[in-house]
C-alpha cells in the first residue's frame, strides 16, 4: 500500500479477480483495468469473460437447477443459508464498502449504509423462504380439490449496474434464491469487485456450488449474450429505458424468457405551500444529490406551488451549496465522485443544454476543480419548462430542474408529464391533498413528506417505461416464481364412457 486517502490505503497494485463458476475461480485470459474514479488509480482488474464462460455458467447454473441440490431443500434450510451471509457480510462490511468506494465513487458513509441495507435483505429473504406458499380451493365440490404451487423459475440471468453495485445486487440475490432459483449474475464492467466478493461469502455460508455464478464483462458482449441465451429462463436487468427495450428484443427472439426490468426515472417531487419548507428543502437536496444523482429514484423534477416557490428555491439553494462534495473515504463528505468519466460529460452536457434552452442557474452547474478525480456541485435549475430536455430526459446526475404550479391538478398534470414512472413524494401538511396526489401520480414507489425511505420487506419496481415486475418484499421472492395448478380427483371417476 502507498497513498493514503483520509485515513484509508489506496492500492499499491490493482485487485485481481477470477470470475467464479460452478463454485470454482478461474482466470481470464483478457483483463480490464478499473481506475478509481476518485483518485485516479488502478484499484482492480477483472476478466472479460468469453461466449464460451457464459456456456459453461448457464450449464452449472442448469445442473444446480434440475439436481434439486438447492430447490429441492426445504425452505427452512434455504434461509439458514441466507441468514449466515447475512452475518457474512457484517464480518465483511468493511471490505465491501472499501471497495464500493474505490470502484463506484460513493461516500464511504453511504456504502456502509447501503450494506447495512444488504443485510437486512438477506434477513427479510430468509423470512420469505420460509413463508412462500400456494393456495387451496376447497370450493370445487366433493370430488375435486384444487390447488396452486409456486415453482421456481428456474435458471435466472441478472444484469447489476454501476451506480448501486452491491445494493442493487443485494435487492435481487437473496429473493431469487428464497424462491429456490440459481443464478448466473453479470455486474457492471467497471464495478465487478463487490459481486465477486459475495461469491466466497455464500459458499462460505453453504450455498450449494452452481446456485450462484459471476461472469464479468461488458455489457455489449457477454451482457447481450445473457440476455439472448436460451439456458436461462429469466433475466432480471436494472439500468437504462433503452437497454431494457433491447432486452425484450432479445428475449422474443430468443426463448420468450420471462423478464424483471427496473429502468429509468424522471421522478417528481411536489411541494405545496403548506409544507414544512424547511423539511422539503432538505428532502429535495437529498433526493437530488444521493449517490451523486446517480440513482433511478432521483427526485430530479421539483414541482413548487407558486406563491411559495421564490422563496423555497431560495433555501433549496442555500442548502445546495452547503453540501460537501469530495473524497469519498473522509466521513464527512456527502456527495462522491462521478462514477465513469462517460457519464461526467453527459452531465455536464445537459448542464450545458440547460443554460442553452433558457433556464435559469440557480446554484452549480460546474465541475469543481480538483487535484484527482470527477467532481460536480450538485444544481439547481428555475424557469423549466416541459419542452426542455433537462425537463424531459433522464440525466443521471446532481442536477435538480424546477416547476411552478397554481393549482392541486396541475401538479398533477406535471407530474404524470413523462414516459417515466418509478418514484414520486409530496410534501403537505394537509393529509386529503396528500392522499389524492398519491393515488393520481402515476408512480412504483411514493413517498409522503419524506423520501427515499423504506426497507426490503415492501416492493420496489415501476410504472410505464420504468419497467416490469417487482423486486424484494414476498413479491420479490413472488416474482421468480411460476404458478402451477392442480386438480385431484376423490373417489372413482364418473366415466366418460359407458360400460
Amino acid at each position: 500500500m502507498d497513498e493514503m486517502a483520509h485515513g484509508v490505503a489506496l492500492p499499491e497494485t490493482p485487485r485481481e479477480f477470477g470470475f467464479f463458476i460452478d463454485g470454482e475461480w478461474r482466470k481470464g485470459r483478457d483483463m480490464f483495468e478499473r481506475n478509481s474514479p476518485s483518485h485516479d488509480v488502478t484499484v482492480t482488474r477483472t476478466a472479460r469473460c468469453t461466449p464460451d464462460d457464459l456456456d459453461q455458467a448457464v450449464a452449472a447454473a442448469r445442473r444446480a437447477f434440475d439436481d434439486r441440490r438447492w430447490a429441492g431443500l426445504p425452505g427452512a434450510e434455504r434461509a439458514g443459508v441466507l441468514l449466515r451471509t447475512a452475518e457474512g457480510l457484517r464480518w465483511h462490511r468493511e471490505e465491501i464498502a472499501r471497495w464500493e468506494v474505490l470502484e463506484n465513487g460513493k461516500p464511504i458513509s453511504q456504502a456502509r449504509g447501503e450494506i447495512d441495507h444488504c443485510i437486512a435483505c438477506f434477513e427479510t429473504a430468509a423470512g420469505a423462504a420460509r413463508l412462500l406458499h400456494g393456495d387451496s380451493f376447497n370450493n370445487l365440490g366433493d370430488g375435486l380439490f384444487g390447488m396452486t404451487l409456486r415453482e421456481p423459475v428456474g435458471v435466472v440471468g441478472l444484469i447489476t449496474p454501476w451506480n448501486f453495485p452491491f445494493l442493487i445486487l443485494c435487492e435481487r440475490v437473496p429473493f431469487i434464491l428464497a424462491s429456490g432459483c440459481t443464478l448466473v449474475v453479470k455486474p457492471a464492467e467497471v464495478t465487478s469487485a463487490t459481486t465477486l466478493i459475495l461469491a466466497d461469502i455464500l459458499a462460505e455460508a453453504g450455498l450449494p456450488a452452481g446456485v450462484y455464478n459471476v461472469v464479468t464483462g461488458s455489457g455489449r458482449s457477454i451482457g447481450q449474450a445473457l440476455t439472448e441465451h436460451a439456458g436461462i429462463d429469466m433475466l432480471s436487468f436494472t439500468g437504462s429505458t433503452a437497454v431494457g427495450r433491447s432486452c425484450v428484443h432479445a428475449s422474443a427472439d430468443s426463448n420468450l424468457k420471462k423478464l424483471g426490468l427496473e429502468l429509468g426515472g424522471k421522478n417528481p417531487i411536489i411541494v405545496f405551500a403548506d409544507a414544512d419548507l424547511e423539511d422539503a428543502a432538505d428532502g429535495a437536496a437529498f433526493g437530488i444529490s444521493f449517490n451523486t444523482g446517480q440513482c433511478c429514484v432521483s427526485s430530479s423534477r421539483l414541482i413548487v406551488e407558486r406563491s411559495v416557490a421564490a422563496e423555497f428555491e431560495r433555501i433549496l439553494a442555500e442548502k445546495m451549496k452547503k453540501i460537501r462534495v469530495g473524497d469519498p473515504f473522509d466521513p464527512e463528505t456527502q456527495v462522491g465522485a462521478i462514477t465513469t468519466a462517460s457519464q461526467n460529460e453527459t452531465i455536464l452536457g445537459y448542464i450545458a443544454k440547460g443554460k442553452a434552452e433558457g433556464a435559469t442557474l440557480l446554484v452549480g452547474g460546474e465541475p469543481l476543480e480538483s487535484d484527482c478525480g470527477r467532481y460536480i456541485q450538485p444544481t439547481l435549475f428555475s424557469g423549466v419548462t416541459p419542452s426542455m430536455s433537462i425537463a424531459r430526459e433522464e440525466i443521471f446526475g446532481p442536477v435538480l430542474s424546477s416547476f411552478h404550479f397554481d393549482t392541486q391538478d396541475e401538479a398533477i398534470v406535471l407530474a404524470n408529464d413523462t414516459v417515466y414512472g418509478l418514484a414520486a413524494s409530496v410534501w403537505s401538511k394537509n393529509i386529503d391533498k396528500a392522499l389524492t396526489v398519491t393515488r393520481r401520480v402515476q408512480a412504483g414507489r411514493f413517498w409522503v413528506n419524506t423520501i427515499m425511505a423504506g426497507g426490503p420487506e415492501t416492493p420496489t419496481g415501476g410504472f410505464r417505461q420504468s419497467g416490469w415486475g417487482r423486486e424484494t418484499g414476498l413479491l420479490g421472492v413472488e416474482e421468480y416464481t411460476q404458478v402451477k395448478s392442480v386438480h385431484i380427483e376423490i373417489g372413482r371417476r364418473s366415466h366418460w364412457i359407458s360400460s
